[in-house]
């Protein structure tokens, strides 16, 4: 499974109650020789994403030897993993595009 899955690609997970939800994989990270999932809630019209809050969840292989994602446990393991998903995630935001922006509006004032 987690060698079949992209950033992208759309899973549709059950929870512990049977509800079944759709999230959207915006990652993916092994550490040592766990696979580990950044997901998005699904929203088919894209409107939710960048303000979407993401979950991290770690592979695991449950008691009939099928692949399952399951929550992470353990603090100081979800604290790695989490910052380097933060990372990962939010590398590719240029904060100076973002300044020259701002410097452009606060001209636009005087």
């Amino acid at each position: 499974m987690a060698d079949e899955l992209f950033e992208g690609d759309i899973l549709t997970l059950t929870d512990e109650e049977g509800n079944e939800n759709q999230f959207e994989v915006i990652g993916t990270h092994e550490l040592n020789g766990i696979t580990y999932m950044a997901l998005v809630p699904y929203d088919e019209k894209g409107d939710d994403r960048e303000e979407a809050e993401y979950v991290i969840l770690k592979m695991e292989i449950d008691e009939n030897g099928e692949e399952v994602l399951v929550t992470i446990d353990d603090d100081d393991e979800f604290d790695r993993i989490a910052d380097i998903f933060d990372e990962k995630l939010f590398e590719e935001i240029d904060y100076d595009d973002e300044d020259e922006s701002d410097e452009d509006f606060d001209e636009d004032e005087e």
